[in-house]
């Protein structure tokens, strides 16, 4: 360091200081580190609360949304945490309160149509006390037998409208029981002269539905055929494979074809009956994760048209492999159809309307 001392007038002198540049410097390098050290410590601290921030918000809002897509799925045993902020606290115990209601509002539905049903064994009790009384033994034991059939009805609806819904996925063998149906509507098509043709893909045909519901949804395709044709007229059932798993049901007859409105229409019938009859259908094959369509038959009668989901597990695995499934372009042989008997669509959607409500 330089001091220098030069006198000035009036009695005033200047100092002059030299101070080397590296002394200057010393320290500011660490200065500046600690500085950003700092800085980076304290954007990582704001990044970690802002985290936990989020994470306080979204968790509630996550699992409110995830027990409101169970609840649509059928469990109604499905609850959301009151967690969170006041209005997400808020919206989770309106679902929890709303979730609480179907319950409660399904219970006594079920518990009106079990009561309602048991109600008919009444006047089954006095068909079976004149069955009985017939004289010939022959009509007595048909009329027993359709007595029976019908309390057995009964019975299976009490059943299903007492058994807890979201209890498991139901299964059955689609051949089997399209089969078995077609067999005992067989000595009615006789009787009628009807013509019955029946095609079943062999094997199992695993669909996402349960048997009796099945042999009712047949039963009522079949049951619309005899009431709202001539006799003399033939029929066809048709049950094939779907490419993404279940199977079509296809029931179509030469008959006058369904009327311009939607026959599917609950409560709609232009045949004197209750019409109720396609709409439990549709309910029966949307159930299972499939359609329901209405359109006519090459002959120019009705047809309809039941598509039946696949089981549970075909689905996962569908679902798994779509995408993989979706890259691959595969082209047909030379004068190969392009779709084999169990792809693409049945032939009694062409020119039909779908049904999707």
């Amino acid at each position: 360091m330089l001091v220098s001392v030069q006198g000035l007038p009036a009695g005033t002198a200047v100092i002059q200081v030299f101070v080397p540049t590296a002394q200057l410097r010393r320290g500011v390098a660490r200065a500046w580190l600690l500085l950003g050290g700092l800085g980076l410590g304290l954007l990582a601290l704001s990044v970690l609360v802002a985290d936990q921030l989020a994470r306080s918000l979204i968790r509630p809002i996550t699992n409110m949304a995830r027990a409101a897509d169970d609840l649509a799925a059928g469990d109604l045993t499905a609850r959301a945490v009151v967690a969170g902020s006041p209005e997400v606290r808020r919206a989770s115990a309106g679902l929890n309160r709303l979730a609480v209601r179907i319950g409660e509002l399904l219970a006594h539905e079920r518990e009106t149509v079990a009561d309602l049903s048991h109600r008919l064994r009444t006047p089954l009790t006095a068909l079976r006390i004149d069955a009985e009384s017939l004289r010939d033994d022959d009509e007595m034991a048909r009329l027993s037998d359709d007595v029976n059939a019908v309390e057995r009805t009964v019975s299976e609806i009490i059943r299903e409208a007492r058994r807890p819904t979201g209890g498991g996925s139901a299964l059955c063998d689609a051949a089997e029981v399209v089969t078995e149906r077609a067999m005992f509507w067989q000595p009615l098509a006789e009787d009628q002269d009807r013509p019955m043709t029946l095609e079943v893909a062999p094997g199992p045909v695993l669909v996402r539905i349960s048997t009796e519901d099945l042999a009712a949804c047949i039963d009522i395709l079949l049951e619309n055929v005899f009431s709202h044709t001539a006799e003399g007229l033939a029929f066809e059932i048709r049950l094939s494979r779907r490419a993404g798993g279940g199977a079509w049901l296809v029931v179509a007859d030469d008959g006058p074809g369904f009327p311009d409105a939607d026959p599917t229409q609950r409560g709609l019938s232009s045949g004197g009956s209750t019409g109720l009859g396609l709409d439990i259908a549709r309910r029966i094959a949307e159930a299972s994760g499939g359609t329901l369509t209405v359109g006519r038959s090459p002959s120019g009668g009705g047809s309809v048209t039941a598509g039946l989901g696949p089981p549970v597990q075909a689905l996962d695995a569908g679902r798994r492999h779509r995408r993989a499934r979706d890259r691959l372009h595969l082209r047909p042989r030379d004068g190969a159809p392009e779709y084999g008997p169990s792809e693409g669509t049945p032939w009694s959607l062409l020119g039909s309307s779908r049904v999707d409500r």
